[in-house]
């Protein structure tokens, strides 16, 4: 496992989500990362339903209240706090988290094999 810098920790306005693409060793990553009351949400972005990307419109990902993660492919949508999808084909299913930490002012992931998309 490595730790690969992702943004600065202000670079996600509160209430608002951006999309990253890391290369790493491994090949690429596509991050999705959201900050909703002062939480930090990072996860893998690619819809367990058909592993497309999760973002029509690059880097937008929540739907129009920001109560939920939206799928702009099939209109699923995903719980920000453990990314379960509540509706839509892959209803149950959950997208994948990427442990992450802030140090310094700058958000940092933890890639791996396991953690590729």
């Amino acid at each position: 496992m490595t730790l690969v810098a992702v943004c600065a920790d202000d670079d996600v306005e509160e209430g608002g989500s951006a999309g990253f693409r890391l290369e790493t060793q491994d090949g690429p990553l596509r991050l999705m990362v959201i900050r909703k009351c002062g939480a930090l949400h990072v996860y893998v972005n690619v819809c367990p339903h058909r592993r497309l990307p999760l973002d029509f419109h690059p880097g937008r990902f929540l739907t129009e209240d920001g109560r939920h993660i939206l799928c702009t492919n099939h209109i699923a949508l995903f719980r920000l706090e453990d990314g379960v999808c509540v509706d839509g084909p892959c209803r149950g299913q959950a997208l994948q988290p990427v442990p992450y930490t802030v140090k310094g002012g700058v958000l940092f992931v933890t890639v791996g094999p396991e953690r590729q998309a």
